[in-house]
């Protein structure tokens, strides 16, 4: 019927449209998530995104007969790119069902080649993977933690174009059977690569994935950018760091330490806001408002937003995002927002995974009931210990002194989450400033 209504239409007026279609018309809008202020239409023209098309098919992103499993939010930039290069190049999209529950579980039935996430999601599957060895101790998380362990040796030896002696060979052939290929059948078994973006990950969660043979890598840019501006490929890649600007673009630190960014993917500037558009495209150069560092060989490092930057009363500078990552690594803990802006000391709001709190609760016998999981002694005290022992590893001034257990989730619906899972602190601040203030007293 589809063929059929196609078929029907004057194929010289298609012609005739796409001829008068110019580089420089505007494609179309895309508001910012919202993370720091009220979102802003950005107006991404033809040309942008034919740039992005070709800097994506330059390092094959996406490949001809893959599949391509998408549950970002479909007028997320990130998304449209990947459909329109597929639909550029002939590669196949699996759309998830619209229910989060199932992102993961999806995973194993569309067994994708390759998966944009964003590292929420990640979390949720390594702490599936790690959980159950580490509850069940001794000789299983022995075995587990081994596997992982052999599997890291094994692709340390690869990107150095060796190849495991005798004896790592065997003990890779039965860590593989034993742990790393149920690992890799998380993710459908096929996974060529997987990237995060939108907000950092863990390097350790990173490692962890690669040492099953699953390539998470993580790539930068901002819906200013027409979606990217840096890529890491199999072929070229550093953990902590977003990869090397595609081709075509350029990316330099400015004095105090903003990353700027210049190229064709650069956008036309936001709709009806002429005054911000001037603020951010400066001379050519993109004003991203990250903080970030270029090593010797191009590779760049995101540590942090100009606007999340903790200053705290004593005028220390202090970047959340490395803090709460850290936090985040308990299995009983979804979200994370540290606190101490004009402040003593930092303090942080956590939330707890309501699957992970639900299996607590009927392993210890407690009611399946999140705002009582979050007062319970043992809980707090079990994330406290967590906090203690990041803190060991921060300076003084750095060290999360308190934290305060919300009684339930962030979520989009309540305002206090982009769909893209990124967190918008000023609406949790506010929201929870009585508990805050609390935390100080």
């Amino acid at each position: 019927e589809l063929r059929a209504r196609g078929t029907g239409h004057n194929r010289s007026e298609w012609e005739e449209r796409y001829r008068s279609v110019t580089p420089q018309d505007t494609c179309t809008f895309i508001y910012t998530s919202g993370t720091t202020g009220p979102p802003k239409g950005c107006i991404i023209s033809h040309g942008n995104y034919r740039a992005m098309l070709d800097m994506t098919q330059s390092v094959n992103v996406v490949s001809p007969g893959e599949i391509t499993y998408l549950f970002l939010p479909l007028a997320h930039s990130f998304a449209l790119l990947l459909q329109l290069a597929s639909f550029d190049i002939g590669a196949t999209l699996a759309y998830w069902e619209r229910d989060p529950l199932k992102i993961i579980p999806n995973l194993s039935e569309v067994k994708p080649h390759y998966f944009p996430s964003v590292p929420r999601i990640f979390e949720k599957i390594y702490t599936a993977a790690t959980s159950a060895a580490d509850k069940e101790g001794g000789l299983r998380r022995r075995a587990f933690w081994w596997a992982i362990k052999i599997g890291s040796r094994v692709r340390d030896l690869e990107r150095r174009g060796q190849k495991p002696g005798f004896m790592l060979a065997r003990q890779y052939k039965a860590a593989d059977a034993q742990v790393l290929s149920k690992i890799r059948g998380l993710f459908g078994g096929r996974v060529r690569q997987c990237v995060s973006g939108a907000a950092p990950i863990n390097t350790d969660i990173l490692r962890f994935f690669d040492a099953a043979g699953v390539l998470v890598l993580e790539g930068y840019g901002m819906t200013e950018t027409s979606t990217a501006a840096t890529i890491s490929t199999p072929e070229d890649f550093r953990f902590g760091t977003v990869g090397r600007p595609f081709p075509g673009c350029e990316v330099k630190i400015a004095g105090d330490g903003e990353v700027l960014i210049k190229g064709p993917n650069i956008f036309q500037g936001y709709y009806k806001n002429e005054e911000a558009t001037s603020e951010t495209i400066v001379d050519g150069w993109l004003h991203t408002g990250d903080i970030g560092e270029l090593d010797a060989d191009g590779y760049l490092s995101i540590t942090g937003r100009k606007k999340d930057i903790i200053i705290t009363a004593g005028g220390k500078n202090i970047t959340p995002a490395n803090l709460e990552a850290e936090i985040k690594q308990h299995p009983l803990v979804s979200q994370c927002v540290v606190i101490g802006d004009r402040r003593p000391y930092l303090v942080a709001l956590v939330t707890l995974d309501p699957e992970a709190a639900a299996a607590y609760a009927a392993e210890h016998g407690l009611a399946d009931d999140p705002e009582a999981l979050s007062r319970n002694a043992e809980v707090g005290a079990s994330i406290m210990a967590h906090v203690e022992r990041i803190n060991s590893r921060f300076a003084r001034v750095e060290q999360v002194k308190k934290i305060e257990i919300l009684p339930s989730d962030l979520s989009q619906e309540t305002g206090e989450l982009t769909p893209t899972m990124k967190v918008k602190r000023n609406v949790v601040a506010e929201k929870y400033s009585d508990r805050i203030d609390a935390l100080y007293t």
